[in-house]
Protein backbone atom coordinates (compact mmCIF):
# COMPACT_ATOMS: atom_id res chain seq x y z
CA UNK A 1 0.00 0.00 0.00
CA UNK A 2 0.65 3.27 -0.84
CA UNK A 3 1.90 5.96 1.92
CA UNK A 4 -0.23 9.21 2.37
CA UNK A 5 0.12 11.81 0.21
CA UNK A 6 3.24 13.76 1.33
CA UNK A 7 3.87 11.35 3.87
CA UNK A 8 7.35 9.77 4.14
CA UNK A 9 7.84 6.28 3.20
CA UNK A 10 8.48 3.94 5.91
CA UNK A 11 11.24 1.74 6.08
CA UNK A 12 11.07 -2.23 5.79
CA UNK A 13 11.84 -2.53 9.25
CA UNK A 14 13.14 -5.86 11.89
CA UNK A 15 11.61 -5.93 15.24
CA UNK A 16 15.09 -7.25 16.96
CA UNK A 17 14.96 -5.74 20.80
CA UNK A 18 16.60 -7.59 23.43
CA UNK A 19 15.71 -8.21 27.19
CA UNK A 20 16.50 -5.33 28.63
CA UNK A 21 17.84 -6.63 32.19
CA UNK A 22 19.43 -9.80 33.03
CA UNK A 23 19.95 -11.59 36.12
CA UNK A 24 23.16 -12.66 37.77
CA UNK A 25 24.36 -13.81 41.15
CA UNK A 26 25.90 -11.72 43.78
CA UNK A 27 26.79 -12.07 47.06
CA UNK A 28 25.74 -9.19 49.74
CA UNK A 29 27.89 -7.60 52.52
CA UNK A 30 26.77 -10.37 55.09
CA UNK A 31 27.70 -13.01 52.86
CA UNK A 32 24.27 -14.00 51.64
CA UNK A 33 23.55 -14.61 47.90
CA UNK A 34 21.71 -12.00 46.23
CA UNK A 35 20.03 -12.33 43.06
CA UNK A 36 20.75 -8.95 41.09
CA UNK A 37 19.06 -7.97 37.89
CA UNK A 38 21.42 -5.63 35.53
CA UNK A 39 20.88 -4.08 32.72
CA UNK A 40 22.25 -5.42 28.88
CA UNK A 41 24.98 -3.77 27.08
CA UNK A 42 25.78 -5.20 23.55
CA UNK A 43 27.78 -3.52 20.69
CA UNK A 44 25.77 -3.27 17.63
CA UNK A 45 27.91 -2.35 14.12
CA UNK A 46 26.31 -0.34 11.48
CA UNK A 47 26.69 -0.78 8.16
CA UNK A 48 25.15 0.99 5.36
CA UNK A 49 24.98 -0.29 1.94
CA UNK A 50 27.28 -2.95 2.89
CA UNK A 51 30.31 -0.24 4.52
CA UNK A 52 31.01 -0.27 8.10
CA UNK A 53 30.34 2.78 9.85
CA UNK A 54 30.70 2.46 13.47
CA UNK A 55 30.06 0.13 16.39
CA UNK A 56 27.30 1.12 18.92
CA UNK A 57 27.13 0.02 22.46
CA UNK A 58 23.54 -0.40 23.44
CA UNK A 59 20.65 -1.62 25.88
CA UNK A 60 19.31 -3.23 22.78
CA UNK A 61 15.59 -1.97 23.47
CA UNK A 62 14.86 -0.22 20.53
CA UNK A 63 18.09 -0.98 17.41
CA UNK A 64 15.99 -0.03 14.69
CA UNK A 65 14.88 3.32 16.50
CA UNK A 66 18.30 3.84 17.27
CA UNK A 67 19.88 3.38 13.97
CA UNK A 68 17.52 5.85 12.25
CA UNK A 69 18.22 8.45 14.73
CA UNK A 70 22.04 7.98 14.64
CA UNK A 71 21.83 8.18 11.30
CA UNK A 72 19.37 11.39 11.57
CA UNK A 73 21.28 13.41 14.13
CA UNK A 74 24.76 12.56 12.17
CA UNK A 75 23.21 14.33 9.08
CA UNK A 76 23.94 11.39 6.79
CA UNK A 77 20.36 10.56 5.51
CA UNK A 78 18.53 13.35 4.80
CA UNK A 79 15.05 12.13 5.43
CA UNK A 80 13.14 9.01 6.23
CA UNK A 81 12.32 8.29 2.43
CA UNK A 82 16.26 7.99 1.78
CA UNK A 83 16.17 4.92 3.88
CA UNK A 84 15.12 1.62 2.17
CA UNK A 85 15.41 -0.74 5.26
CA UNK A 86 16.86 -1.31 8.72
CA UNK A 87 17.87 -5.30 9.74
CA UNK A 88 18.97 -6.34 12.62
CA UNK A 89 20.75 -8.87 13.35
CA UNK A 90 22.12 -10.06 16.83
CA UNK A 91 23.47 -13.45 16.25
CA UNK A 92 26.19 -11.47 14.08
CA UNK A 93 25.95 -8.31 16.18
CA UNK A 94 24.89 -6.13 13.17
CA UNK A 95 22.23 -3.91 11.71
CA UNK A 96 22.44 -4.09 7.96
CA UNK A 97 20.72 0.15 6.22
CA UNK A 98 20.30 0.02 3.36
CA UNK A 99 19.24 3.70 1.53
CA UNK A 100 18.09 4.76 -2.04
CA UNK A 101 20.54 6.82 -2.61
CA UNK A 102 23.48 6.78 -0.34
CA UNK A 103 24.73 8.58 2.25
CA UNK A 104 25.10 12.95 2.44
CA UNK A 105 28.74 13.85 1.82
CA UNK A 106 29.53 10.68 2.64
CA UNK A 107 33.29 10.94 2.76
CA UNK A 108 33.67 14.48 4.31
CA UNK A 109 30.97 13.83 7.08
CA UNK A 110 33.16 10.32 7.66
CA UNK A 111 36.63 11.33 7.48
CA UNK A 112 35.85 14.04 10.91
CA UNK A 113 34.58 12.97 14.58
CA UNK A 114 34.67 13.89 17.57
CA UNK A 115 34.37 11.67 20.75
CA UNK A 116 31.96 13.18 23.27
CA UNK A 117 31.76 12.85 26.55
CA UNK A 118 29.89 10.35 29.11
CA UNK A 119 28.75 7.23 29.60
CA UNK A 120 29.17 4.61 26.66
CA UNK A 121 31.29 7.37 24.70
CA UNK A 122 29.49 8.84 21.77
CA UNK A 123 30.66 9.81 18.46
CA UNK A 124 29.48 12.77 15.95
CA UNK A 125 30.70 12.62 12.57
CA UNK A 126 31.03 15.59 10.52
CA UNK A 127 31.78 19.15 12.40
CA UNK A 128 30.81 19.50 15.53
CA UNK A 129 29.12 23.17 14.86
CA UNK A 130 28.72 23.02 11.01
CA UNK A 131 24.99 23.24 11.02
CA UNK A 132 24.23 25.16 14.27
CA UNK A 133 23.85 28.68 12.41
CA UNK A 134 21.11 26.87 10.16
CA UNK A 135 18.74 25.72 12.66
CA UNK A 136 15.77 27.73 13.55
CA UNK A 137 13.54 26.94 16.92
CA UNK A 138 10.58 28.22 17.21
CA UNK A 139 10.10 31.67 18.80
CA UNK A 140 6.56 31.15 19.87
CA UNK A 141 6.81 28.77 21.67
CA UNK A 142 5.76 28.79 25.91
CA UNK A 143 6.97 26.49 28.69
CA UNK A 144 5.27 27.07 32.03
CA UNK A 145 6.94 26.40 35.38
CA UNK A 146 3.48 24.33 35.85
CA UNK A 147 3.96 22.34 32.81
CA UNK A 148 7.40 21.65 34.13
CA UNK A 149 6.50 20.27 37.11
CA UNK A 150 4.17 17.43 35.53
CA UNK A 151 6.93 16.94 33.89
CA UNK A 152 9.36 16.13 36.61
CA UNK A 153 6.51 14.23 38.55
CA UNK A 154 5.45 12.37 35.54
CA UNK A 155 9.03 10.91 34.93
CA UNK A 156 9.72 10.09 38.03
CA UNK A 157 6.91 7.61 38.72
CA UNK A 158 7.67 6.30 35.23
CA UNK A 159 8.43 2.19 35.30
CA UNK A 160 12.28 2.19 34.57
CA UNK A 161 14.72 -0.01 33.89
CA UNK A 162 17.48 2.22 36.15
CA UNK A 163 15.12 1.41 38.94
CA UNK A 164 15.44 -2.31 38.60
CA UNK A 165 19.03 -2.25 37.76
CA UNK A 166 20.44 0.74 37.34
CA UNK A 167 23.72 1.59 35.11
CA UNK A 168 21.19 3.60 32.20
CA UNK A 169 20.62 6.72 31.13
CA UNK A 170 17.15 7.99 29.97
CA UNK A 171 15.17 10.58 27.85
CA UNK A 172 11.81 11.26 27.23
CA UNK A 173 9.93 12.91 25.01
CA UNK A 174 6.92 15.34 26.25
CA UNK A 175 4.15 17.27 25.20
CA UNK A 176 2.39 19.54 26.86
CA UNK A 177 -1.49 19.16 28.30
CA UNK A 178 -3.80 21.09 29.20
CA UNK A 179 -3.75 18.86 32.88
CA UNK A 180 -0.27 18.80 32.74
CA UNK A 181 1.60 16.73 30.52
CA UNK A 182 2.30 13.71 28.62
CA UNK A 183 5.08 11.48 28.30
CA UNK A 184 4.95 10.18 24.45
CA UNK A 185 7.96 8.27 24.50
CA UNK A 186 10.87 7.14 26.98
CA UNK A 187 13.56 5.27 25.92
CA UNK A 188 16.51 4.21 28.19
CA UNK A 189 20.00 3.24 27.12
CA UNK A 190 23.47 2.71 28.49
CA UNK A 191 24.61 6.07 27.23
CA UNK A 192 22.57 9.36 26.64
CA UNK A 193 23.22 9.71 23.44
CA UNK A 194 21.57 6.37 22.25
CA UNK A 195 18.40 7.45 24.05
CA UNK A 196 18.05 10.77 22.04
CA UNK A 197 19.04 8.87 18.89
CA UNK A 198 16.26 6.15 19.40
CA UNK A 199 13.78 8.90 19.86
CA UNK A 200 15.05 10.64 17.21
CA UNK A 201 14.01 8.07 14.58
CA UNK A 202 11.22 6.59 16.37
CA UNK A 203 9.98 10.83 15.96
CA UNK A 204 10.54 10.18 11.87
CA UNK A 205 9.24 6.80 12.06
CA UNK A 206 5.99 8.52 13.38
CA UNK A 207 6.53 11.82 11.47
CA UNK A 208 6.18 13.86 15.14
CA UNK A 209 7.01 17.45 14.73
CA UNK A 210 9.05 18.78 17.99
CA UNK A 211 8.27 22.46 17.94
CA UNK A 212 5.74 21.66 20.63
CA UNK A 213 7.25 19.14 22.19
CA UNK A 214 10.09 18.88 25.57
CA UNK A 215 12.69 16.77 25.69
CA UNK A 216 13.68 15.32 29.13
CA UNK A 217 17.08 13.44 29.51
CA UNK A 218 18.95 12.10 32.90
CA UNK A 219 22.06 13.34 31.37
CA UNK A 220 23.83 15.93 31.21
CA UNK A 221 23.00 18.92 29.40
CA UNK A 222 26.42 18.98 27.10
CA UNK A 223 27.14 20.24 23.98
CA UNK A 224 25.80 16.98 22.25
CA UNK A 225 22.88 17.00 24.02
CA UNK A 226 21.96 20.35 22.69
CA UNK A 227 22.89 20.04 19.39
CA UNK A 228 21.12 16.97 19.42
CA UNK A 229 17.50 18.78 20.88
CA UNK A 230 17.86 21.44 18.61
CA UNK A 231 18.54 19.51 15.58
CA UNK A 232 14.71 17.81 16.31
CA UNK A 233 13.23 20.95 16.55
CA UNK A 234 12.39 20.81 20.17
CA UNK A 235 12.75 24.32 21.99
CA UNK A 236 12.51 22.79 25.30
CA UNK A 237 15.36 20.67 27.10
CA UNK A 238 15.61 19.52 30.76
CA UNK A 239 17.48 17.65 33.03
CA UNK A 240 17.83 16.43 36.56
CA UNK A 241 21.11 17.00 35.92
CA UNK A 242 23.95 20.03 35.57
CA UNK A 243 25.48 21.55 32.20
CA UNK A 244 28.93 22.09 30.32
CA UNK A 245 29.44 24.89 29.20
CA UNK A 246 30.06 24.49 25.47
CA UNK A 247 26.28 23.86 26.06
CA UNK A 248 25.11 26.49 27.39
CA UNK A 249 26.56 28.52 25.27
CA UNK A 250 25.56 26.82 22.19
CA UNK A 251 22.25 26.97 23.85
CA UNK A 252 21.98 30.39 24.04
CA UNK A 253 23.09 30.79 20.79
CA UNK A 254 20.48 29.27 19.44
CA UNK A 255 17.86 30.74 21.38
CA UNK A 256 17.56 26.67 23.47
CA UNK A 257 15.32 26.96 26.63
CA UNK A 258 17.66 24.55 28.72
CA UNK A 259 16.41 23.51 32.21
CA UNK A 260 19.03 21.40 34.70
CA UNK A 261 19.09 20.25 37.97
CA UNK A 262 15.55 19.50 38.00
CA UNK A 263 14.37 17.56 40.66
CA UNK A 264 11.36 17.87 42.72
CA UNK A 265 9.83 21.69 43.02
CA UNK A 266 13.35 22.97 42.34
CA UNK A 267 14.86 24.14 39.40
CA UNK A 268 17.43 26.23 37.28
CA UNK A 269 16.79 27.95 34.41
CA UNK A 270 20.03 28.37 32.07
CA UNK A 271 18.77 29.68 28.78
CA UNK A 272 15.92 30.85 26.55
CA UNK A 273 14.08 32.61 29.54
CA UNK A 274 11.81 34.44 27.64
CA UNK A 275 9.96 31.01 26.45
CA UNK A 276 8.85 30.22 30.08
CA UNK A 277 6.58 31.70 32.35
CA UNK A 278 6.67 31.25 36.28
Amino acid sequence: MSPPSGAPRRPLLSHASRPLTVTIPATNELGEPVPTEIAGEFPLTLYVDRREIVTLMTLGAAPEALTIGWLRNQRLVASLDDIESVQVDWDVGAVAVTTRHGLVDAEARLGSRTVTTGCGQGTVFGGLMDEIDAIHLPADRRLSQETLYALMDAVRHYESIYKQAGAVHGCALAAPRDDGCEILMFVEDVGRHNAVDAIAGQMWLDSLDGSDKIFYTTGRLTSEMVIKTAQMGIPFLVSRSGLTQMGWEIARKIGLTMIGRAQGKHYLLFSGEERFTR
